[in-house]
Parts: structure tokens; sequence; C-alpha cells
């Protein structure tokens, strides 16, 4: 029996989605062909970011019930196998009580990020139990940190305590990259470390993961976190219920109950301004806005227009795709405004409606402020309304129905931007303006997230270090950092023991920390991805998912999906949703596709007896 090796690098929920399109496409490897599947991972498969260890105070940001690693249906949902595991719900905690204790676990449940974890461990067990005989997994429990192709065309990976693992067929689901230190974060570690012995709260975290590493932040000092999206939220849990306080009530008379650990914590940002609730889902769980105007189709319509009026088919965001989402956004807003389907026909965005849909967008268009007060005062009355908008759904409520459509026109936003789809400058645009955009107001926290900030803020833990572009200064005369925002008033100065940047870094092959891709970069078997002038991250690969080389040529029998290519692809890191089309599931299948058809053609292997050859089974290597 021919025994072909493959290595898995990266085992989090993207790699743990290969071995899944493995499982099920084993049947279709040539008679007398079996795979040695090796998998890299230091931690327990399947986990990635999402480890079962993780404080429970952590929350996924999706509705439970809308995330799977069964999208067509054949195992349970996280929700399914929450409730079926025996979990209730016990004042906002969950444990599996496997009784009628407690409250059971919701379709509108937000579970903790460690169930998530517990849920993806499950999912790889019963993988691993469901695999054919054909199927051998090793588990290394190492980090990849180099990769060579030999002579004969296979990769000799190197891990980190010595070993190489040989293999035919390579997949790369690395998974989130983790930045080198900038100018600007050693200049912050320098200040903290050199005047640690005037103020020994001095402390810099570029990153707060994991959140463990916020122990070092001194109970009473106070601490400037700066970013206002998921990230932060998690920074303010950990400093908050992660030291003890409790939250008590729900919705706007929620109240928080200091524990006496807490830092005071103090949030700013370039524009200072809060990430949206999610809306109740009224849409089900499969339910969704489907597109009338911003469609892939009507995509490559433009694109066919473009290349026949200028010779180019890449196409400017601002000028071409946002009109169409606007419109999109528009007639969601219109529709629930108006409570009744508005006939498509009869819709146009209006000079009202654009209006409405700016302000949505962009909450500061023609606002002033002209002292922190002021914008305080915004801060807080806008984050209420916000949540009464959320508390009404994301069918009734215009504000939501309008944002929403983002989240639902994922696949017409791939198809616009994705394998350079927008000219340079409008793909740099597209990242730098609108991105950050559509996550504030489309993809922020669960809605009880605004209601915790909020009861926080009235318990004076938590407030504004600054306003819109407040920036950080280091003041060595007090061994503090220091955040400014300049109003017409004055500029307001706020000191801060501690700065936490609250932010997860966005993968650039050049400047990640990973040795493993600096080797790959080194070699020459990947390159970073750039749109003409414009380098938005991520490695390049051609639409097969297949590593481009120094050479320009497709790296064969190798791919990469996930955070690896955000750049060429778009939106790579959401979890597939239940009975929906995923492009986290078309991209592991069919990278598994392509390996079997390359078995299939290049290996020439017989019949044997179906009792041939030992007994091979699966084996974790420590």
């Amino acid at each position: 029996m021919t025994a072909l090796q493959v290595a898995v690098v990266g085992v989090g929920p993207r790699g743990l989605s290969i071995l899944q399109r493995i499982s099920e496409l084993a049947a279709d490897l040539p008679a007398g062909c079996s795979l040695d599947v090796h998998l890299i991972d230091p931690g327990d498969c399947g986990q990635g970011v999402h480890p079962a260890q993780q404080p429970g105070h952590l929350l996924t940001n999706t509705v439970a019930s809308q995330v799977t690693m069964f999208a067509d249906g054949r195992g349970p949902s996280f929700t399914e196998w929450a409730a079926d595991s025996g979990y209730r719900q016990f004042a906002g905690a969950f444990y599996p009580t496997g009784d009628d204790s407690g409250t059971p676990v919701g379709e509108h449940a937000y579970l903790p990020r460690q169930l998530l974890g517990a849920y993806l461990g499950w999912v790889f067990d019963r993988t691993a139990r469901g695999l054919s005989r054909h199927v051998r997994l090793v588990h290394h429990r190492d980090r990849a940190v180099d990769v060579e192709q030999t002579d004969a065309g296979r990769f000799a990976v190197r891990l980190e305590k010595g070993f190489v693992v040989l293999s035919d067929y390579l997949f790369l689901t690395t998974g989130h990259g983790r930045r080198t230190p900038t100018e600007e974060d050693r200049a912050y570690e320098e200040f903290a470390r050199d005047n640690a012995d005037r103020n020994p709260r001095l402390a810099y975290c570029s990153t707060p993961y994991p959140v463990g590493r916020l122990r070092r932040i001194a109970p009473g000092s106070t601490v400037a976190v700066q970013g206002f999206g998921l990230t932060a939220h998690d920074v303010i849990s950990e400093l908050t219920v992660g030291r003890g306080g409790t939250f008590s009530g729900s919705g706007p008379g929620m109240e928080y109950r200091v524990s006496g650990r807490e830092p005071r914590i103090r949030l700013f940002s370039r524009q200072c301004l809060p990430f949206s609730a999610r809306g109740v889902n009224q849409k089900g769980i499969t339910g969704a806005h489907q597109p009338r105007f911003f469609t892939k189709e009507s995509v490559r319509q433009l694109r066919q227009t473009a290349l026949r009026e200028r010779g180019d088919c890449r196409l400017d965001f601002t000028d071409e795709v946002l009109p169409l989402l606007l419109r999109e956004m528009g007639y969601a807003y219109r529709s629930a405004e108006e409570q009744r389907p508005v006939p498509p026909e009869d819709y146009e965005l209006t000079t009202g409606d654009r209006r409405v849909l700016e302000e949505l967008l962009d909450p500061l268009l023609g606002k002033q402020f002209a002292n922190q007060e002021a914008f305080a005062k915004f801060f807080a009355d806008h984050l209420v309304s916000d949540l009464e908008h959320a508390e009404l759904g994301n069918a009734t409520s215009p504000v939501k129905a309008a944002t929403d459509v983002i989240r639902d026109t994922r696949a017409s936003l791939r198809e616009a931007v994705e394998f350079s789809g927008l000219t340079p400058g409008s793909h740099g645009v597209f990242n730098r303006t609108y991105v950050p955009v559509m996550n504030r107001v489309a993809f922020g926290p669960p809605r009880h997230r605004n209601h915790q900030l909020l009861a926080l803020m009235r318990a004076g833990i938590v407030g504004l270090a600054g306003g819109p572009g407040s920036r950080v200064v280091l003041d060595p005369e007090a061994a503090r950092f220091t955040v400014r925002t300049d109003y017409p008033d004055g500029t307001e100065i706020q000191h801060a023991d501690a700065l936490v940047v609250a932010r997860l870094d966005a993968f650039h092959p050049e400047s990640d920390r990973s040795p493993l891709i600096a080797s790959l970069l080194e070699r020459g078997l990947v390159r970073p991805y750039s749109n003409g002038t414009f380098k938005p991250g991520g490695i390049d690969i051609d639409e097969r998912g297949r590593p481009v080389t120094a050479t320009g040529e497709p790296l064969n029998s190798a791919w990469a999906v996930g955070c690896l290519v955000e750049g060429p692809r778009f939106y790579t890191h959401a979890l597939p949703r239940q009975a929906m089309a995923s492009q986290f599931t078309l991209d592991a299948d069919m990278a598994v596709r392509d390996m079997v058809a390359d078995i299939k053609d290049r290996h020439d292997t017989t019949p044997e007896e179906e009792n041939a050859g030992p007994v091979r089974t699966s084996v974790s290597v420590p």
C-alpha cells in the first residue's frame, strides 16, 4: 500500500476544515493508496485562537446558533452541541449540568469562547474517529519553523524541536499573525522600562492576548485602552469581571458592582466611536437579506462595462461599487421603515436616504465638539440610541436592517474586491476607510456588551481618555503615558500608567514575527500579495488557493487558506453558518479536491488485499 504524507501546518478551525474534507473525500483515493496526515500544532487540534482553557467571560461575537463546522447539516451547530452536551445558563454563565436547572441555551445566545474551543475540539475528535482506515493522523505538538522543497518536489517541514516532517502535500492554515515590534512599540516599551523606578505601575501591552498578560496592570492604576472594537471589549471584561467585579440586571437597568481590584479604564481611538451592537436577530438561524441591487452578477456587469469603456476590468470602489451597496442598504432601510417589502423596481436611492446612510456610517459627519464634556455626552447618547435600535431587531429597526446588509452581502463584496478586483488606489481606500467603518457598524459586539459598557461608565470604572483625533504622548516628567485631544476650548490631557493596544494585527508577511513565514519568504516559496502598488497584506495565491512563489509560479502540491491569504481574499476569518454556502468551507473543499485529483494523476497505485499492510494507528507526538 502506498502511504502518501500530508502536512497541515496550524490546526485551528481552518486546519480542522481541511481534515474534515480529507475525511469526506478519502473514499475517492485510488485503491491501494493511504494518507499519513501530519497535524503540526502545539495546542489541542481544532481550537486555534479559541482555547477551551480561556476565561469564561470572553464571548463569541456571533449568535451561537449561526456558527457551525457542519454547513451541510451533517453535524450539530454550536448551539445544538451545547444543548446536547447538557449546558444550561445561570446568570450569564454556562455549565454542563445535564438536568433542567438554569435556563436552556437559546438560539439568540452568545456563548463563551471557551465553549467554542470545546466544540471545535469535539468536532476534531469526531472527525478523527470517523476517518477511514486508509487515513492515519500524527499530531506533532510543536511549531513549524521552516519549510524546504526537496529535489524530488516534496516538502521538508522543520519543527521547533528539530524534527523534520517529509510530506508530499502541504496545507498552510496558520491562522492569525502577530507583528514584529514597530518603532512605536519599541519606544513605548523603552519608556515603560526606563521609568519603572519612578512609576512601578508603568506597563505597555502591544496586544492583550493572551489576556493573562493584563495581570501586570495594577489595581487602582489608570489604563488607556486604544480601540473600541471587539478586542477592547475583551480587555474591559478581563479588567472588570476577570478581577471579580459583577453585573446585575439587564438592559438599561444593568448595574456593575466593583471588586476593588479594577484599574480605571480610559478608552480612546482615532475617531473615538463605539462599535454598534448587533440587533436582535429576527431573520432566523439561516435567514439573510436577499440582495436586489448589490449582487455578484451586478458586480460582474460593472466589470464588463469597465473593460469595454476603459480596457481595464478593475473597479473603483467609491465610484462604482459603493453606490450599489448604498442602494441596497437604502432599500433595506426603507422596507423596514415602512414595514413592508418595497417592490425593488420602485426603489431609487433618494438624497434623503443617502443622507441617512452617510450619518449611519459616519456619526461625526458635520459635528464639532467644544470640549471633552460635549463629546462625552454625544458618545453616551449615541450608545443609548444604537442600543434602542438593536433591541428593536434587524428587521424592525431601519438602522439595523440597513447595516445588516453589509453582513449579508459579503459574497458581493468578495466579488468586487478579491484577486485585485479593485484598482490599486481604490483598494487602498477600501481597506483604510471603508473596512473599518463596515466593521464598526455591522460586526460589533452583542447588545449586552454595550449595556455593560454604559454600566461601567456609570460606575466610574470606564471613561473616555479623549475624543476624535486623540493621540498618545510620552510624558517623562510625570513618568506616565498621556492622551491628548485638541478642542476649540483647549487641549484635553489625560494621564495613564498603562497603555494597551486593543486591536488584532493584520497579517503582513514582511513584518510578521513567525519564523515559518520568514523562512517561506526567504526560500521564495511564497511572496507577499500586492495589487499593483498597494500591499493589503497576506501571501499571494492563485484562485485555486496555491501559494504563488517568488518567481510568479504556483507552488504545486501546496495550498493556503484563512488569515494567511487575507489580501487576495477578503473576510477570511468568519466561521461557517448553518445551511448556508460558506467561503470557509468552499476553500477547504477546493484545496482537498485538488490534492485528491493530483494523487489520481500522479500516483500509479495498484489494488491490494483488503487486509494487506501493517495496522496503522493515529498518534500524538509531544
